[in-house]
């Protein structure tokens, strides 16, 4: 019957023939290019299709001095009973404030005031917004320009020797570096930098590292100061030891993991090229896998980070046109 009502209207009018077809080819066509949004069969799609239509937005890096550096000397040596050594460099005279047992609810309600108006610039500041939910305080005075090493340690009338089980209620250390000087306040937009530091206790027995860093700013933001991953070649001789390669594959994990413990490498050991095009210096860091890999001739081509294939959402760049034509000036 159905067949016998199209060839009727087909007789009486073509035009409803080709209408069909055409309708029966739009919906296809839609179906296979995911017009509708719905579930298009493996077989009709390619796996690694790329979503071109995806726009990757570009960020305009704001240049701020950190006046504040903070490392753990000798960190296989630390733990909750032998205490820890940390090393300061700061570019004025400032403060070093240690809080052992620091409540971890209490540190973030702590960042959440500075941001709204409760300016944490002082040791004292920090104090009054953590209500003291700490097991002891150690302070140091560090002068401008020197490495200084300081030694910390919990008092051993405390009788502490772990934190419990995860989820820990309070973080080992956190360090607060603060500037000495109320002048120096109004120079550097960075005012505070807090570090939350990992101990090594009964309990857990990883190595001693930096979990956290926060920079806090005079206007009320704080940021959370992350590592970039940078490919690294060395073009010296082979040895019977692990190659470069496989050594900033190493790192580079330990690195997302959070367990590297050692510095990075010297610069001069380290190739900054494209990975893509091998001629151009890197100059773009990709968000949020934070790969700085790429140059500004290949960063336009790329949605998908060519180290470790994460959609790249952001990006910015680590230094302006201007300023590398400059570099290459000084270089000739």
């Amino acid at each position: 019957m159905a067949a016998v009502f199209l060839v009727t209207l087909y007789e009486y009018s073509p035009l409803f023939y080709i209408a069909v077809v055409f309708t029966c080819f739009i919906v296809t066509t839609g179906l296979v290019l995911g017009w509708f949004g719905w579930d298009v069969p493996v077989i009709l799609r390619n796996s690694e299709e790329t979503p071109f239509s995806t726009r990757v937005f570009k960020k305009e890096m704001r240049q701020v001095k950190n006046p504040f550096g903070l490392e753990i000397t000798n960190p296989s040596t630390a733990s909750i009973t032998t205490g820890i050594t940390l090393t300061t460099d700061c570019l004025e005279d400032s403060r070093l404030t240690c809080y052992w047992g620091c409540s971890v609810q209490k540190l973030h309600e702590a960042l959440q005031k500075h941001a709204y108006g409760f300016r944490i610039s002082t040791p004292q500041a920090l104090d009054n917004a953590l209500y003291s939910e700490h097991l002891h305080q150690e302070q140091f005075f560090i002068k401008k320009d020197s490495k200084e090493e300081i030694y910390c340690q919990l008092p051993r009338d405390t009788k502490i020797e772990d934190f419990g089980m995860v989820p820990r209620s309070r973080y080992p250390l956190v360090a607060l570096l603060t500037l000495a000087d109320e002048c120096d306040r109004e120079i550097y937009d960075i005012i505070s930098m807090v570090s939350v530091i990992h101990i090594p206790d009964k309990t857990y027995k990883l190595p001693c590292r930096i979990l956290y860093q926060y920079l806090l700013l005079a206007q009320g933001q704080f940021h959370d100061l992350k590592q970039l991953f940078m490919s690294a070649n060395n073009n010296s001789t082979p040895s019977s030891g692990p190659s470069p390669e496989e050594e900033n594959v190493d790192r580079s994990l330990l690195e997302k993991a959070g367990l590297c413990e050692g510095e990075a490498e010297p610069p001069e050991e380290s190739s900054k090229d494209c990975v893509v095009c091998q001629n151009g210096s890197v100059n773009w860091v990709l968000l949020p896998c934070r790969h700085a890999c790429l140059c500004d001739g290949c960063v336009r081509y790329f949605q998908q980070c060519p180290m470790c294939r994460q959609f790249v959402q952001e990006s910015f760049a680590l230094c302006s046109q201007k300023e590398q034509d400059k570099d290459k000036l000084k270089t000739l």
